[in-house]
């Protein structure tokens, strides 16, 4: 019986001054061999490969070409649910690796030949590898969500005006109270712009690096989305940025915001050059 072609499927980068334990592992993609460590150590170039004392090696996997080889996997991208589930198994591999003094995110389906091409590639990219791990090694992700409830917000906030009962009246009451609402509305957002500007300069006080991205791209239910942010913390201090993000919650949520801290997770939004 032919041996089944397969491909060298990589999950991420780990950096360790021992090697990482595999015992609780997810299973990773379906169809795919178990996670396994492939050591980036050169006797030849130690001085590179361990940089600060740390040793890298791949979580890889052996994938089935005829199931996710190059042609099947651009046939198949259009599937969303498909893309979906593999998306949910490669961070799962991931985030399980993430006691690791850092972990760098490989992209969904990147697929080597072999053993020996995936080291082959990464260890050329050992220059901006190692300026990524300087960036975020011994540091954790935790992102910070804060939607606006406007009902809740209003409460209290904006005068009722009676409502005129005379013709002449009438006209000019339903004017004024327009004009109330739109003045409300604009007050509400002067001071829901600047109290999320507040917690996110509070937050990035305590993260090495930061950063704000477009709240409007993502629907949210429950209200306008007005902060999506991600903050890379030390190690060291995530109890307190944790502690302090759900002081902030606590008065924000009197106010009608809610505030969603996620995390710790793996570096995602800072290995980027």
């Amino acid at each position: 019986m032919a041996k089944t072609r397969t491909g060298t499927y990589v999950y991420c980068l780990i950096a360790s001054a021992r090697r990482p334990a595999l015992a609780r592992r997810p299973a990773g993609l379906p169809g795919m061999g178990p996670v396994r460590l492939l050591d980036m150590g050169d006797p030849g170039d130690v001085k590179t490969l361990r940089p600060g004392g740390l040793r890298k090696w791949l979580a890889v996997a052996d994938a089935p070409l005829g199931r996710y080889g190059e042609e099947t996997i651009n046939r198949r991208l259009s599937d969303l649910d498909w893309v979906s589930r593999a998306a949910v198994a490669h961070e799962a591999v991931v985030e399980a690796l993430i006691d690791a003094a850092a972990v760098l995110p490989m992209k969904l389906f990147t697929i080597f030949t072999n053993d020996e091409r995936a080291l082959k590639h990464l260890r050329g990219e050992q220059g901006r590898i190692d300026a990524v791990l300087k960036r975020v090694a011994n540091h954790r992700e935790w992102g910070v969500r804060v939607v606006l409830d406007r009902a809740r917000a209003t409460v209290g906030k904006q005068a009722v005006a009676k409502p005129a009962t005379r013709g002449g009246q009438s006209g000019i009451g339903y004017l004024a109270r327009k004009k109330a609402q739109r003045d409300a509305a604009a007050e509400l957002a002067g001071r829901a712009s600047d109290t999320v500007a507040e917690l996110y300069d509070l937050l990035a006080g305590q993260a090495s690096l930061s950063k704000r991205r477009a709240a409007g791209e993502l629907p949210v239910p429950g209200g306008p989305l007005l902060l999506d942010a991600a903050f890379l913390v030390p190690a060291s201090r995530s109890a307190r940025f944790r502690s302090l993000a759900a002081r902030e919650a606590r008065m924000l949520d009197r106010e009608g915001y809610r505030v969603t801290l996620s995390g710790p997770w793996p570096a995602y939004s800072f290995v980027q050059d």
